[in-house]
């Protein structure tokens, strides 16, 4: 029995390294680009990045400012012909109720409307009056 034993250990065992062998994964090979080359080559090192990354955002700031910018001015180009557009209205407007208003205070349009109210123009012209003063007095 002992030799039985043993060979169901043994085999045991050799069932166990079987299974405690772990497969290496091939290491995936980086593609052969320009940021590749730029920091692996040795043209740029990884301090040399990091030192440069408080640049790299100040020009990630200055293009959302840029852009920024840019909305906010077109949206004022937009307001301010709007504005132009409803200023063009109110002129016409205005020059229209001015020629109105010309036209309602004519002698005639005056004279008809007054006569609604029961008041009549006269019909005998106005007279002139004028005082003689003596120079003595």
């Amino acid at each position: 029995m002992t030799n039985r034993l043993r060979t169901e250990i043994q085999e045991e065992e050799a069932v166990a390294e079987k299974k405690l062998i772990v497969e290496e994964k091939p290491v995936k090979e980086l593609p052969d680009n320009f940021f590749t080359q730029l920091f692996n080559k040795g043209t740029i090192t990884i301090d040399d990045a990091t030192r440069a990354l408080p640049f790299i955002f100040f020009v990630a700031l200055l293009g959302m400012f840029y852009i920024a910018n840019r909305h906010i001015s077109e949206n004022t180009v937009r307001d301010i012909d709007k504005i132009s557009k409803e200023v063009k209205e109110l002129s016409w407007e205005y020059k229209s109720s001015k020629a109105e208003l010309a036209f309602k205070s004519t002698l005639t349009e005056v004279a008809k409307r007054a006569d609604t109210l029961g008041i009549h123009a006269p019909e005998v012209a106005p007279q002139k009056i004028t005082v003689k003063e003596d120079a003595q007095e």
